[in-house]
């Protein structure tokens, strides 16, 4: 580089074609007008330039500029390539970017169930339910059940969650039929599926008797709440799939009339309210001779694929243990509102007559033909409702735990029924969970303690991309409860755990930390004030002209003035002192008495010249009680 700079200046000297002001840094070099050779090793491609006489240079000035053009361009070149190493970050995070690019497109929601790779027979079982767009649950879902993973489906009310699990099930099983050559036997089914209510197994029971007309297997419903009979007889038939409640089939299990032999695939449905409602017990028994059986060498275990539409801490927690390695799939609208659905809040003062008020938010629905369904949180509450719309002339349908069996599955018909006038339906959380309806508004005659049985309740409506309406009245009791979750879903958060207890706590903890902190202001602005009081006490009052010593506090005990008092008459006086103007202090606690002596004692052990004025020493025998002298006095 050194080299090169001489040979620059040198040329440029004897040609005048260039002056210093456009090479400032060669200046130092002036005096070397002949360059070593030793510094041209290191720029090969200039020694022809810089090696050739001077004259050759002055008559061809092209050939310098030249010369000079590509020093300038290999030093730039040398500045382009020298960070090239510190760019390599940058050409990862854009490889980061285009895979980040390419998942998202792999990730993007099919237009179509073809694009899933389904069979013609499930796609032939679609055309006739007149399904054609596939929801984000059945995007996410039915690839990862094909792949024979075991999976939780998570996703909210009336998104399709049936379909997700079924329509893979059925063509992994056709597929076993023709690699693995199994057969459809009686009492073997190779697929069970667990629901924890009556109703919501005879709906998915309709809808995977839809599917088998094409996709040719054959199902049958074992739940609890009808004859045993009827199905033992449909047992003993060659079957494929079992649709049904957990209490009923282990009894068939133990009569006999049902083996674990070729069961491959499980699903419960509501998983979240299985496990939360007192069927962990159940659902163990049935499994353990799954699990047993998978543990043996020839045996290919079974897929297990969990369906809810939330899923708590609690619950996750429970289904982690009992499902080891279990891959948990959830949808962006878990735990959170329906977008299609529009929700009131009508708080209620307490003056206002609840029932006068919801016949008032009734009324309008039932001009229009709406389905309604009303809830409530307990049975007497659900009467009081029924009584109170019959005697307005409204008509209404019960649904709750006390309404028998065969007569909830009437009034269901009923309310389903497109002819005529549709009744109300009143019911309880039991109607909140599987049930697929129609529904057009939803309202909330008592609201839900927790945010989840408020989702469920919610899902009744605004069911695969309908609309709905859904309004509550809200008491003084639960305005807080209602207050959270529509701050809530006005933010488009997660409503997951939003109970009474919780919102009260939370709010009962703000409090607390609120009072703590005023009283920590309070007490520092005390003690600054005491810190100050005391500062002012402790400095040392002026020197009197009679020369007797006083003490420094004024919070001396009253037994101590007394002795000294005393001692002070006995010796040669001097001159009277004054009284303090200020009053006599009232007796304190003996403890603050002990303190205050003592303090007395320290102050006259520092002052020696006062006491051998008064000639003796100031009595301390204040702590224990009153001396002779002050006795006397």
């Amino acid at each position: 580089m050194v080299g090169a700079s001489r040979t620059i200046l040198s040329l440029s000297l004897s040609s005048s074609l260039f002056t210093f002001s456009r090479i400032p840094h060669v200046v130092p070099f002036l005096r070397l007008h002949k360059p070593s050779s030793r510094f041209y090793h290191a720029f090969r491609p200039l020694c022809a330039a810089a090696t050739a006489p001077t004259e050759t240079n002055i008559a061809d000035p092209d050939q310098l500029k030249h010369t000079i053009l590509l020093e300038r361009l290999r030093l730039r070149h040398l500045k382009e390539s020298a960070p090239k190493p510190q760019q390599r970050p940058s050409s990862v995070v854009g490889a980061e970017e285009e895979n980040n690019s390419n998942s998202r497109r792999k990730n993007k929601l099919a237009e179509n169930f073809e694009e899933l790779g389904l069979s013609e027979e499930v796609m032939g079982a679609l055309k006739e339910l007149n399904i054609e767009v596939p929801t984000e649950i059945q995007c996410i879902g039915i690839p990862s059940v094909m792949e024979r993973k075991s999976v939780v489906l998570g996703s909210h009310t009336g998104s399709g969650k049936t379909l997700a699990y079924l329509l893979p099930i059925v063509q992994l099983m056709r597929e076993d039929e023709a690699s693995l050559g199994k057969i459809t036997k009686p009492r073997r089914p190779r697929t069970v599926v667990l629901c924890p209510t009556r109703e919501l197994s005879e709906q998915v029971y309709r809808v995977a008797k839809s599917v088998s007309h094409h996709a040719r297997f054959r199902c049958t419903l074992i739940s609890g709440g009808s004859r045993i009979r009827p199905q033992e007889d449909s047992l003993n038939n060659a079957i494929d799939m079992v649709v049904g409640t957990p209490g009923r089939i282990l009894q068939h299990i133990e009569e006999g009339n049902m083996v674990y032999g070729d069961i491959t695939y499980l699903v419960l449905d509501e998983a979240d309210t299985m496990f939360d409602r007192g069927f962990g017990p159940d659902i163990r028994k049935f499994l353990a001779p799954l699990k047993q059986r998978a543990l043996k060498a020839n045996d290919q275990g079974f897929q297990t694929v969990l369906v809810t539409a939330t899923m708590t801490t609690a619950v996750q927690k429970l289904v982690d243990e009992e499902f080891q390695g279990i891959e948990h799939l959830r949808t962006s609208t878990l735990h959170k509102k329906i977008a299609n659905a529009r929700h009131d809040f009508v708080k209620l003062s307490g003056s206002e007559d609840k029932l006068e008020a919801l016949l008032q938010v009734l009324e309008p629905s039932l001009a229009k033909g709406s389905k309604v369904m009303v809830f409530c949180n307990t049975l007497n509450s659900s009467r009081a409702v029924d009584h109170y719309l019959s005697e307005n002339q409204i008509s209404t349908v019960n649904y709750h735990g006390e309404v028998p069996a065969e007569q909830r599955v009437e009034n269901l018909k009923k309310f389903k029924d497109e002819e005529g006038d549709c009744p109300t339906l009143v019911c309880t959380d039991l109607a909140a969970r599987g049930l697929d309806l129609d529904v057009d508004h939803v309202i909330m005659f008592d609201f839900p303690k927790n945010s989840i049985d408020y989702l469920h309740r919610t899902g009744r409506t605004a069911r695969m991309g309908a609309k709905g309406k859904v309004t509550s009245l809200i008491s003084r009791k639960d305005q807080m409860l209602a207050g959270r979750i529509e701050e809530a879903m006005r933010n488009n958060e997660s409503l997951e755990s939003l109970t009474n207890d919780n919102v009260r706590r939370d709010a009962a903890r703000t409090q607390i930390t609120q009072e703590k902190g005023r009283s920590v202001k309070q007490i520092r602005e005390v003690s600054k004030q005491r810190n100050t009081r005391d500062r002012g006490a402790s400095s040392p009052p002026p020197a009197r002209s009679t020369g007797v010593k006083t003490p420094l506090r004024k919070s001396t005990s009253t037994s101590a003035r007394k002795s000294t008092s005393t001692s002070a008459r006995k010796s040669t006086p001097v001159s009277k002192p004054r009284k303090s103007s200020s009053p006599p202090e009232k007796s304190t606690k003996p403890k603050r008495k002990i303190l205050k002596t003592v303090g007395s004692r320290s102050i006259a052990a520092r002052g020696k010249k006062g006491s051998e004025r008064t000639g003796k020493k100031i009595s301390v025998v204040g702590f224990r009680g009153r001396s002779s002298t002050a006795r006397a006095s």
